[in-house]
């Protein structure tokens, strides 16, 4: 029996979902629906399949500690995680698997899934991924058509038969449509939605990327070969993949292919595309209210909200509301693909809103600036049992800092000593320092900076766990 290995493709910035989905910590690293986040849901669907073969996962390289920490917390083995220096779409993606896979010492069946989609019917899609296996196991290149339930414009198709049972033979590739076509799409039968998930053979869709896009397979390989490992992730040599051109799997292989076939599946998928797409798939009330947080609602009918603090809706229909600690957008729902627009915005005027939330994490643990004002800046820090921060200095700000909660153990210059709650210490300008937390609890603390710049990239580092340079 050919093993199954889960890819799961975990590159998005997710920026349709801000304010709550950002850059930094885009919406795969989200528990958008129900409890888990949707990297760690798309794991624990993908797992019983998989046995005991930990998922390679390809990611931007500045989530890589997202992604162990949460398939960390969900009893994932190990993860193999290919970083990628720069994004290069998914036929890149997958070729760099496919490769890791086979330096690996197998040519398993690659079941390629994005992160960041929900599928209601967990069971109805392992079953779709047993009946592909056979075709995909025979050397095709097998997609996940998903049967629309709407006339959906913001989707591509596929056709195939319709009369067909089973997995099929793909006629074409279809663009998005408009509203018009996709209706017909709709009423004729035999339209799929092109859901991005895939199962093949390794070698196979290698062979298929060689021969239709010999230039992306040379780039990775290129970028595989020089890349440096570090524990569970593989680091791809910059250079050679920022050379890789930028492309789909669906224009590189799948629509050139002769093996490309479609099963038609009904699983409850959403690709969580927007704000209305969430409202779709969030558990909603009699008056079709999809709310999450603290929310009350007066007289109002099919709208979303998201709150970290108190949020009242009063006589308002179809609207999105999304409140975080430093953005509130309010939408109406159906203009909200025009959220792109804001964050290009966002962009052009170099706003940290675009990329980070005011709470930003790091391998350690997280920090939140609660306040800052001309030559100050207040942080509130946690650190993770047993995690430590580099040994550092900075060239323009003093740092005082109070313990709230747990054990702090502090260096500053030549000395070592602990502080625990309600106790305090500086770090004048130019000194080094670090903090670690020895205890078993999170360590809390408030962090006040005074200097005459407060910036993030005032940072020297000496040492770092976490092989972090600055």
């Amino acid at each position: 029996m050919i093993p199954l290995q889960p890819v799961l493709l975990s590159g998005g910035s997710g920026t349709r979902l801000w304010p709550l989905s950002r850059e930094a910590y885009p919406k795969q690293f989200l528990p958008l629906v129900g409890e888990d986040t949707m990297l760690q849901a798309t794991w624990l669907r993908a797992a019983p399949l998989a046995g005991d073969t930990p998922p390679i996962v390809v990611a931007n390289e500045a989530h890589r500690f997202l992604v162990a920490e949460q398939l960390r917390l969900v009893g994932a083995p190990v993860p193999r995680i290919v970083l990628e220096p720069v994004g290069r779409n998914t036929a890149p993606a997958i070729a760099v698997a496919a490769l890791q896979a086979l330096d690996d010492g197998a040519d398993p069946l690659l079941l390629v899934l994005p992160s960041d989609h929900v599928v209601g019917d967990v069971d109805a899609f392992r079953v779709a991924v047993h009946t592909a296996s056979a075709a995909a196991a025979e050397g095709k290149l097998v997609t996940f058509g998903i049967v629309p339930t709407a006339p959906e414009t913001g989707f591509g198709y596929i056709e195939a038969d319709a009369n067909a049972r089973g997995v099929r033979h793909v006629r074409r590739f279809v663009e998005k449509p408009d509203h018009a076509t996709a209706e017909h799409y709709v009423r004729e039968g035999g339209y799929y939605w092109n859901s991005g998930m895939f199962l093949f053979r390794a070698s196979v869709v290698l062979a298929e990327l060689e021969r239709f896009r010999p230039d992306i397979v040379a780039a990775c390989r290129a970028s595989l070969d020089a890349a440096k490992r570090d524990g569970d992730f593989v680091r791809l040599d910059a250079a050679a993949f920022a050379a890789c051109p930028s492309d789909s799997i669906d224009y590189a292989v799948m629509e050139r292919t002769d093996a490309a076939m479609v099963l038609p599946v009904d699983i409850g998928w959403n690709d969580v595309g927007s704000w209305s797409a969430l409202w779709d798939v969030t558990a909603r009330d009699a008056d079709g209210n999809a709310h999450q947080g603290d929310v009350i609602s007066v007289d109002s009918r099919n709208s979303y909200a998201y709150a970290r603090r108190l949020v009242a809706l009063v006589g308002v229909d179809d609207l999105v509301v999304v409140e975080t600690d430093d953005a509130v957008l309010v939408a109406r729902k159906d203009r909200v693909q025009q959220v792109k627009d804001v964050v290009a915005q966002l962009k052009a005027a170099q706003r940290t809103q675009v990329s980070l939330h005011r709470e930003v994490h790091r391998p350690w643990g997280s920090y939140d600036s609660v306040d800052v004002g001309e030559g100050f800046q207040v942080k509130r820090i946690k650190v993770k049992p047993g995690a430590t921060l580099s040994l550092q200095s900075h060239k323009h700000r003093a740092e005082h800092w109070i313990v709230v909660r747990g054990i702090a153990r502090v260096t500053r210059g030549d000395d070592v000593f602990d502080l625990r709650a309600n106790e305090s210490t500086y770090i004048p300008i130019g000194e080094r320092h670090r903090l670690q937390n020895p205890g078993e609890q999170m360590l809390e603390l408030i962090e006040v900076q005074s200097g005459d710049y407060l910036g993030e990239d005032d940072i020297v580092r000496y040492e770092d766990a976490y092989g972090r340079t600055g």
